[in-house]
Formats: structure tokens, sequence, C-alpha cells
């Protein structure tokens, strides 16, 4: 175990090494000990900068929700007017299943955590608010609501069932939820 003595980015090779250890043993196999080893470095550094494993857990799905929510920000397709909603994020849903799967598994299987973990329920309650923000620049609050449900819904259904997502599928059903322009 390499030693440092000054490590001002410990935590956040730690909060990177809990993402590595759920993204290749599942959240079951989340320990500090884990963590430590993979972020090399001594087990007490993992219990100082977090001290629960939900604090640990916080600290990963806020990462990772703020990476998506950077992305849903970035994408050209959400904010112009002209673009057609249901396309834009039919076709994110897409990238983000297409992307790296294990991505998507990692973000859903910390995100769900909130179902049994109190602690995790304010950050996944957090990401659901900022996605209904991005959103809500082109339609109403309530519709924005709907859409995340349903990219969530289609996402799961997908990572769940091994079954391809069906890019025209969903954007016909997102037209659905948004309505006549």
């Amino acid at each position: 175990m390499t030693r440092r003595r000054h490590d001002p980015d410990r935590a956040q090779r730690i909060i990177d090494a809990a993402l590595r250890v759920v993204g290749r043993d599942g959240i079951a196999g989340l320990s500090h000990r884990a963590v430590a080893a993979e972020a090399d470095v001594p087990l007490g550094s993992t219990t100082y900068h977090f001290a629960t494993l939900d604090d640990l857990l916080v600290a990963a799905l806020r990462q990772l929700d703020e990476r998506f929510i950077e992305d849903l920000r970035a994408h050209p397709g959400l904010a112009d007017p002209d673009a057609d909603l249901a396309t834009e994020v039919a076709r994110l849903t897409g990238e983000f299943l297409r992307g790296e799967h294990s991505r998507a598994v990692l973000e859903y299987e910390i995100y769900l955590t909130a179902l049994r973990r109190e602690a995790v329920r304010p950050v996944a309650a957090e990401f659901v608010d900022a996605a209904v923000e991005v959103l809500a620049v082109r339609v109403d609050r309530e519709t924005a609501r709907a859409l995340v449900a349903l990219i969530d819904g289609l996402a799961l259904q997908s990572l769940l069932t091994g079954r391809p997502y069906d890019e025209d599928e969903a954007r016909a059903v997102f037209a659905r939820v948004i309505g006549p322009r």
C-alpha cells in the first residue's frame, strides 16, 4: 500500500474506488475494507472521510447524478425550442443505454439503494428534481416529471429484461406524454 502524507484528492479517490467496487461487485460487495483496498489507502482513511457506508453511497450517487445532469444540460436538443422534444429525449435515453452498459447499471444500482437506505433518498430526490428542471424549460413541470419517470421506467425495463431499447417506440411514447406542440 502506498502511503501518502499529503493527499488532497483522497476523498475523491475513495468515491471513485467505491464506484468501481459497486460496478464490479454490486452494492453487496461495498465495504470500507473493499474500498480502501481498491483506492490503495489505509482503511482508516475511508472511515475518516465517510463514517458510514451510507455517507459513501450518498457521495457516490451525488457524483453520478451531477454527471448525468451535466449530460442533460449539455444535450443541445433539449433546450432548442425548434427540436422535437420526444425525439431528443428518446435519443438521449438511447445514448445513455447504448453507452457504457456498466455505467447505466451502476447508476441505477446506487439510485435504487434509496429504497432501503433512508440516507440516500434525499440525493435520489435531488436528481429527479434536477432532471425535471432541465426538461421544464420545454414543457410544464407535470409533463417534465412524467418524462423523467418514463425515462427511468424504459431504462429499467431495458436493463432488467435485457431487451434492446427501441428508440422509435420510445419516441412515440414520449410524444404521447408531451402531447401536441
